[in-house]
């Protein structure tokens, strides 16, 4: 048998199908069946082998920053310090568990595709019909097709009767698509364009046909996806990326410190343990053992308020990633757009002079112009209102918006049909497309006709004006083309109506009624764009966010939504499936630099365009919500699905989900997501700040040879209690005004060079007050010295944190009650460091000396030191730059 998954069966012949497939118009016997079962397998999709907790928390604990606090703790342990030991195991153990719990997901992507497929199958065995489960089907069966089933396997079509399938899952097309098993497509024509094939998860919504299957389970197109699905291994989101480089550089630091520790040690002569302690000491200094927990507590924090607005994060990392993105790749059908067919524009006789459709608002002023025209969209129509859903259309989105219209004239279309009952119909068809019904209306047989105005117009012979019927003139019909062409210009679907009254309703199912009509009038309608979008639109785009529409529909339809939201702008390009058939990489990753508009996409075309944005050094966001769209949803580094509308694959692959299926949400997350990644930054530069004065303060000493400053225990308790809370808050601060003024950052490292500057700066500034303490200390004796020392350090960090809120605000500009939780974890550690200081047998375990009351004063005025030097930075800063502008 010659059969590829490849193959085009689109563009064969019916011969070619039945040789191709060893089949025939008969279908196959049971015996055939069973051994293609045996050879094409089952028509499912694979699962793929879901993560155990096991390998999530391999994945936790490989990573570089936790792989040194691990190594840190061993040390400790050895040296027999279990304190130090005990809490750094403690922190890692905490950290692991809320990032798995937050983190965990099933990887159920391909078991969504999977319960997507029909669950039962009519298909020809022995020559006769028979129901079987669609897990049975196999290539060279015949399969029958009707209004409302699931199709289930990929079907070259062999006979259609008004067939119209629903591929926006698959495609992106918000209409149905007609089908045709007459005509044969080109090899290379998008997957939209194939009007004699059904594929596999797809719905017929009108009409029913026979084909042969010619693809089932992974070979099919969804098949395809789930391939592209699960080879997708999974990546680092920018955040991990970043907290790596951060690990990294911080083990290389710490490697280049412990190594000029013991080359100063070996010219003092000092002995080998106390040394080893003083370069464990600090390792230890080094490493900021609260960050990876306070970065994944703020993370967890900001999932929580962003729940609250109607953006459910499935991965902590994608709140930071989500504030970091430079474009968002949003589908049009549902995520821009209502996903519901709407007219807004009418036009009849009396609009023909001034060459210009009536907008809706303006003709309901002029009802009874309209009603004829109202009434024949309403009664040529198989849609109708859900009743147990009222706002739900059941049937063609094309003829619902039809019905919807009619109510807003203040015509009930049950009413209507009640007055005017229906006689008889003749069906749409693809090569006539045109459909007719036959109504009573009273008491007398009425055709009512609408359908394409190419293929209308040539039937009819006159035209209803104000003033009644009269002949269909050339002028009639030039000036109705030319409304008809302006409004699909402006990528509305346009339909046009007729009537003509007749004897007597046909008795014969195949008689045809359309001739000699009478021309009513014209209707455009569009899929509309959500309001809020377009100030969601703009508000990204002054975020420096580039907002790309990627849609399967037609160009001409894409553009005028993307121009009339404010995503296509003057100077950019667009870009269409068949344009992108053939380009290189090097190509795609020059096109996505201008593109904001890509129509009629193939899934492998969008999975392209992410990567290339990637590659180009973008933060790509994605959304969507069709099976079309899962694999860009997770190859993004950070995947959006509409929850209401979003498919259970979409929704599987994505990172986030928005519960109300509306873009502005999109907006609040990403604002949400910069306050996240702007606070990581704040307890950042604060925690390696405070570290940097640690490792300054010691080396110093060492350097010089005076007795240490800090013992092990005091870097430690500072590290893991006294910064870790006042850290925490700053992870909850409110967001600045401008967040969403600011242009995304790009740079691949949170070690951005004014951020490394002011580290340092501010290291120094807290290692100055804290040696100043120390020595102050010193001239009593060496426990005194290190009280004042550890206390100097600890409120330095304290006080400082305040600063941290903002590197360009003052303190005051902020308000000191804005961030009530930097207020209470201020207070919270100063009382515990009261306490160890204050309290004998605790004081005893940090080796410290008691304090006097002018000691803790000259402790006081110490650990402002930095602050005031921070302030007093900031407003010479600023000043330069006011003088600079």
């Amino acid at each position: 048998m010659d059969y590829r998954s490849t193959t085009p069966w689109h563009a064969k012949t019916a011969g070619e199908i039945y040789e191709n497939l060893e089949t025939s118009a008969e279908g196959l016997s049971d015996t055939e069946a069973a051994k293609r079962l045996q050879t094409f397998g089952v028509n499912e999709l694979r699962k793929k082998e879901a993560r155990t907790i096991w390998k999530m928390l391999w994945e936790q604990l490989k990573d570089p920053m936790i792989l040194i606090l691990i190594g840190a703790a061993i040390l400790s342990f050895v040296l027999q310090e279990p304190l130090e030991g005990g809490v750094i195991l403690f922190i890692v153990a905490v950290n692991a568990a809320i990032s798995i719990i937050q983190e965990k997901k099933a990887e159920a992507s391909l078991d969504a595709l999977k319960e997507l497929t029909a669950g039962k199958a009519v298909a020809l065995r022995q020559g006769e019909e028979s129901i079987i489960p669609a897990g049975e089907l196999v290539p060279g069966d015949i399969v029958f097709l009707e209004d409302g089933a699931m199709v289930p396997a990929d079907v070259r079509l062999m006979d259609t009767s008004s067939l119209k399938i629903q591929e926006a899952s698959l495609t992106g097309e918000s209409l149905p698509s007609e089908k045709d098993s007459v005509n044969l497509a080109d090899e290379g024509c998008p997957l939209g364009d194939r009007t004699n094939m059904a594929y596999s998860s797809t719905l017929v919504t009108y009409g029913r046909a026979w084909g042969v299957v010619v693809a089932t389970g992974m070979n099919t197109q969804v098949g395809r996806i789930a391939h592209m699905i699960d080879k997708q291994d999974e990546f680092d989101t920018p955040l991990k990326r970043k907290l790596t480089s951060v690990g990294k550089t911080l083990t290389l630091v710490g490697l280049v410190v412990c190594a000029l520790i013991f080359m100063i040690g070996f010219v003092y002569r000092q002995p080998f343990i106390p040394l080893l302690m003083t370069a464990i000491s600090l390792a230890i200094s080094i490493i900021p053992e609260g960050l990876p927990a306070t970065a994944t507590i703020v993370l967890a924090l900001g999932v929580q308020r962003m729940a609250k607005s109607g953006a459910i994060i499935r991965k902590l990392p994608a709140v930071e990633t989500l504030g970091g993105a430079t474009v968002i790749c949003s589908d049009k059908t549902g995520t821009l757009t209502m996903n519901q067919m709407t007219v807004t524009k009418v036009a009849i006789a009396a609009d023909l002079s001034n060459d210009e459709a009536r907008a809706i608002e303006s003709a309901m002023t002029m009802n009874g112009n309209y009603y004829e025209l109202i009434r024949v969209g309403a009664l040529c129509n198989n849609a109708e209102f859900d009743p147990d859903n009222p706002g739900h259309i059941m049937g063609d989105p094309t003829e619902g918006a039809l019905i919807v219209l009619s109510r807003k004239f203040g015509e009930d279309h049950a009413d209507l049909e009640d007055d005017s009952p229906r006689l008889y119909e003749q069906p749409f068809d693809s090569e006539r497309k045109r459909m007719s019904t036959v109504n009573e209306v009273k008491g007398r047989p009425v055709v009512f006709t609408k359908g394409a105005i190419d293929e209308l117009l040539p039937v009819c012979t006159k035209i209803l004006t104000p003033e009644g019927e009269r002949p269909l003139t050339e002028q009639d019909v030039d000036a109705i083309k030319r409304i008809s062409d302006s409004m699909a210009a402006s990528a509305l679907r346009v339909l046009s109506f007729a009537k003509k009254d007749i004897e007597k309703a046909p008795e014969e199912d195949d008689t045809d009624v359309e001739f000699d009509l009478t021309f009513i009038g014209l209707v455009g309608m569009i899929d509309p764009p959500r309001e809020e979008v377009k100030e969601a639109v703009k508000t990204c785009f002054d975020a420096g966010i580039r907002t790309v529409m990627i849609t399967g529909d037609h160009k001409i339809t894409a553009v005028a939504i993307a121009k009339e939201l404010g995503i296509w702008r003057q100077g950019d390009t667009v870009y269409t499936g068949t344009m992108l058939d053939d380009m290189s990489n090097a190509d795609y990753d020059q096109a996505v630099k201008s593109t904001t508009v890509y129509a009629r996409v193939t899934p492998e075309q969008k999975l392209k365009i992410v990567e290339s944005l990637k590659r180009t050094g973008e933060i790509a966001a994605m959304t969507g919500d069709g099976v079309n769209d899962a694999p860009a949803l997770k190859m993004a580094d950070i995947g959006i699905a509409m929850g209401i509308a979003g498919t259970d694959v979409a929704k599987d692959a994505a990172d986030m989900i928005i519960t109300d299926d509306n873009f502005s949400t999109i907006v609040d997350a990403v604002k949400e997501g910069r306050r996240v990644y702007r606070n990581i930054q704040k307890v950042i530069q604060f925690l390696l700040a405070g570290n940097i004065s640690e490792i300054i303060t010691i080396f110093i000493a060492t350097l010089f040879n005076f007795p240490a400053p800090l013992l092990a225990v005091h870097i430690l308790w500072v590290n893991l209690a006294t910064d870790t809370l006042p850290a925490l808050a700053l992870g909850v601060d409110p967001p600045e005004t401008d967040v969403m003024k600011r242009k995304p950052l790009k740079s691949g490292t949170l070690f951005e060079k004014e951020l490394v500057r002011r580290v340092i700066v501010q290291g120094c500034m807290i290692a100055g007050a804290t040696l100043l303490a120390f020595f102050v200390g010193l001239r009593d004796d060496l426990a005194s010295g290190q009280a004042m020392a550890f206390c100097t350090i600890a409120f330095s960090q304290l006080f400082y944190s305040y600063s941290q809120r903002s590197n360009t605000k003052s303190i005051f500009s902020k308000g000191f009650f804005e961030n009530k939780a930097l207020l209470g974890s201020i207070l919270i550690s100063a009382a515990l460091m009261i306490v160890l200081v204050v309290i004998p047998p605790v004081r005893e375990v940090f080796a410290l000396s008691s304090l006097e009351g002018a000691e803790w004063l000259m402790i006081f005025g110490f650990s402002l030191i930095p602050t005031v030097l921070i302030e007093l930075e900031k407003v010479i800063r600023n000043r330069f730059r006011d003088a600079g502008e």
